[in-house]
């Protein structure tokens, strides 16, 4: 495999397990909205995404360098963003998408870096 694709492949494990991270906290918020069956449910349902998400992370850290990988972190606030509003009906105001911008455009310099 070539250098240049190898990386690709990285970043998109790395972006997918970033998701999976974002819809862990997503289940986690669902389930506190719901009582009883429902909130053991989400909570596991997020603890799974969770589980996967690290070891896709882990997979990806044997491959790579720290200070590359753990930057990609960033993503999450941004996938948490948009699913808040998206699922949830959350109002994000500008100063915040302002923000998530911000992150995006500094994840994109170290993707390429």
């Amino acid at each position: 495999m070539k250098k240049s694709s190898g990386k690709a492949v990285l970043m998109m494990l790395l972006a997918g397990s970033t998701l999976l991270g974002a819809v862990g906290q997503l289940f986690f918020k669902i389930g506190l909205m719901h009582a009883g069956l429902y909130l053991m449910a989400y909570m596991a349902l997020g603890v799974i995404a969770y589980g996967v998400s690290t070891l896709i992370y882990l997979h990806v850290l044997g491959h790579t360098h720290l200070s590359w990988a753990y930057s990609f972190n960033g993503l999450s606030y941004i996938f948490a963003a948009v699913l808040a509003v998206l699922v949830l009906n959350e109002s994000v105001g500008l100063a915040r998408w302002i923000g998530v911008v911000v992150i995006a455009i500094g994840t994109a310099f170290i993707a390429v870096s």
